[in-house]
């Protein structure tokens, strides 16, 4: 101590800096377990003047908010008490060899059979942000939903001003229907499921709809004030475009990850995306509108065409039972349902705060294509089950294969367990047919191939995958979700994808980190990432009506050297089959 102490000129200051150091970093590494109980049971919420038993999490539509904070570990207990099977989605987490929490049914494991109950355990690593938890079985997540809130470790901060209040804004869809049965009606007769009869915002429809003025949903600002919304689209089969009335929204962050801040009037989310937006209280004191509606990119097929309303309210502005002032709110100017150019342009303004590391010596460079098809009518089925277009079935595929979840054991389970006959390695790296993807196809590629393929990947190696849109049927902009990981989104365009002249586009400095990418209609999307994640991780469409029909696919990531780059072991109390 004393040669150190001629070498400083306060050894006591020195070590009163230390000691402070020390527990500075006791301080940030401190992370706490949340414990939480979800119960899956049948509960009445009205809605449109009529109720339904709906699926609920612990009789809450939409279900409890989950509010964490980055490096914080998770523990929930889901049972179930309803009388269909049920999983949960922990939507954006990376499940860093956690994957037998990533709960996509028969993926990861099989479900929470009536009656049974499995405990997620996770840690969060990393993120900060919005993020999402929703039923991955069947339809359920039509009502099964609701927000994961990542904040910044405490003693750090948003990278942008801490606003004065934040309010979570999930939309949704809502069917006056058991939307189980919605789906099963779809299977039974291979046509198209019946559209959802509202949009909802926090569960609720709003004021443009029958028997729901008095439950709208509320947002309060205060003049000069500025406020973060997290913005979610939890809809089963909706792009939606969101808006507010004489308001610009600043875009601080997507699917938790942080955004190069920038500022439009329109933002663009398709199922499963989230959307972080800084909004300041600078208008005149009243009432306006926030309003959510369907980005509709399929020519001629039928979606709901309704609109969903909150309401921004000034806390100073005139009180409504005022004698002549007017209480309606401003109502916004709203894009046409069509508008892709709008979409277009929200979609190619995310940028990452900084540059960033991309990976750039790829190891499996994939092409898969995504889109519709048509099954024709197989021999031992009557017209009632052939009520596609023409007496066909409606299918949808990635790379021509048609994905077939399976039913016996979960794909992890078979991985893990070396059980033969569930799965099959040789998805293909390419279409096994190059055809031009975005112009009049052939009528004998609209049948892909049914099939449970997974792909293989090593632990470590870099992955660029060119996500290409076709035509067949109709072309759509597909929201593709990577479970397990984050990706970077490098390019996005229209038409095929050209290798030659198209990789001049790449954005390989400051591109946006997201877990699902609305690929553009009759376009394509580059996303690269490093599989750094062991496990089975299912790559699939977020519209659920397109995943019923098989647009899907699972990379299989190979453990690396040792325990931390291997999964672990399965919990003892994973559902069986």
């Amino acid at each position: 101590m004393e040669a150190l102490s001629c070498c400083i000129a306060n050894p006591r200051s020195f070590l009163l800096g230390l000691l402070l150091l020390l527990a500075s970093a006791v301080f940030f590494t401190e992370a706490t377990v949340h414990h939480h109980e979800f119960v899956v049971q049948a509960t009445p919420v009205k809605r449109l003047c009529k109720t339904h038993n709906t699926i609920t999490v612990n009789g809450q539509f939409p279900g409890p908010t989950l509010d964490v904070y980055n490096g914080d570990t998770l523990v929930i207990k889901v049972t179930n008490r309803a009388r269909y099977n049920v999983t949960i989605h922990w939507h954006g987490i990376r499940q860093m060899r956690t994957g037998w929490a990533d709960g996509p049914e028969f993926v990861t494991q099989c479900p929470i059979r009536p009656g049974g109950s499995y405990t997620y355990r996770f840690t969060i690593q990393g993120q900060e942000g919005t993020l999402w938890w929703h039923a991955h079985s069947s339809w359920l997540r039509a009502t099964v939903y609701g927000a994961l809130i990542i904040r910044p470790r405490p003693g750090t901060s948003y990278p942008f001003t801490k606003p004065k209040r934040e309010t979570t804004l999930l939309l949704g869809e809502w069917w006056d229907a058991n939307p189980i049965d919605v789906v099963r009606q779809a299977t039974r007769t291979g046509a198209a499921p019946n559209v959802s009869d509202a949009y909802t915002i926090n569960g609720q429809p709003g004021d443009l709809y029958n028997c729901s003025s008095k439950d709208t949903v509320i947002v309060p600002i205060d003049s000069g004030e500025t406020n973060l919304l997290r913005v979610v689209n939890s809809a089963l089969n909706q792009e939606l475009f969101f808006t507010v009335a004489n308001h610009k929204l600043i875009v601080v962050g997507a699917d938790a990850s942080y955004t190069k801040p920038f500022t439009t009037s329109v933002l663009m989310l398709g199922p499963g995306q989230t959307t972080d937006v800084l909004i300041t209280g600078n208008q005149p004191p009243a009432r306006y509108y926030i309003a959510a509606l369907p980005y509709q990119s399929a020519q001629g097929a039928p979606f709901d065409n309704t609109t969903t309303t909150a309401i921004l309210d000034y806390k100073s502005a005139p009180c409504p039972a005022k004698k002549g002032v007017s209480t309606t709110p401003v109502f916004p100017s709203l894009p046409a349902f069509n508008d892709t150019a709008t979409a277009t342009a929200f979609s190619n303004s995310f940028r990452s705060p900084r540059k960033v590391e991309v990976p750039t010596d790829i190891d499996e460079n994939l092409f898969f294509t995504v889109g519709l098809g048509l099954n024709r009518c197989p021999p031992n089925f009557n017209s009632n089950q052939c009520q596609g277009p023409n007496g066909t079935r409606f299918t949808a595929s990635m790379n021509n294969v048609s994905f077939v979840f399976p039913s016996s054991f979960s794909l992890l389970q078979a991985h893990q367990q070396g059980i033969p006959g569930v799965f099959t390695t040789d998805f293909p790296a390419a279409p096994p047919v190059k055809f031009d993807y975005t112009g009049n196809v052939s009528r004998s590629l609209w049948q892909p191939v049914p099939g449970t393929k997974v792909y293989k990947l090593k632990y470590g190696s870099s992955v660029q995958v060119v996500i290409q849109g076709t035509s067949i049927f109709t072309a759509e902009n597909h929201p593709i979700h990577l479970h397990g990981y984050d990706f970077y989104i490098i390019a996005e365009g229209f038409g095929n994808f050209n290798p030659s002249t198209d990789t001049s586009k790449f954005n390989l400095v400051d591109p946006p980190l997201r877990n699902t990418v609305a690929v553009p209609v009759n376009g394509w999307a580059v996303i690269r990432f490093v599989a750094d994640n062991p496990g089975v991780w299912l790559m699939h469409c977020h519209l659920d009506v397109h995943i019923t029909w098989g647009l899907a696919m699972a990379f299989l990531v190979e453990n690396g050297v040792g325990a931390l780059q291997s999964i672990e072991p399965p919990p003892a109390d994973l559902p069986l089959c």
